[in-house]
């Protein structure tokens, strides 16, 4: 009844960016907070950021001064722009929209970085 969709995922170099899209359908009027998250082989997914209603945004240490997220919603959609990307950066991202008392998340989009 709600679905996330992103995409943009690919294999860029190191330094390089790459700008990721989550485009939100369903049972919603418009989108509300929505957050960004990664997970790397092995390890635990890691929250990446965060996109208010109005606008206001917040991100994990390690990206700070290298990824924005922005909203467009005319478009039901986030984004997630990624400059200066390094190897450590690379991993599946989610994005993820709570409605309520539930959380709903995307398939993930993969994010390779070549060293």
């Amino acid at each position: 009844q709600v679905q996330l969709v992103e995409s943009g995922g690919g294999l860029v170099q190191a330094g390089g960016s790459l700008r990721l899209s989550c485009i939100a359908s369903g049972s919603i009027g418009s989108i509300n907070f929505m957050e960004w998250y990664r997970q790397a082989p092995g390890k635990q997914r890691e929250w990446v950021g965060i996109i208010s209603k109005g606008g206001s945004t917040n991100y994990v240490s390690s990206v700070e001064g290298r990824f924005t997220i922005s909203r467009d919603n005319a478009k039901n959609t986030v984004y997630l722009q990624m400059n200066s990307l390094k190897p450590e950066d690379a991993g599946v991202y989610y994005c993820k929209m709570k409605v309520g008392p539930y959380d709903y998340w995307g398939q993930g989009t993969q994010v390779t970085v070549s060293s």
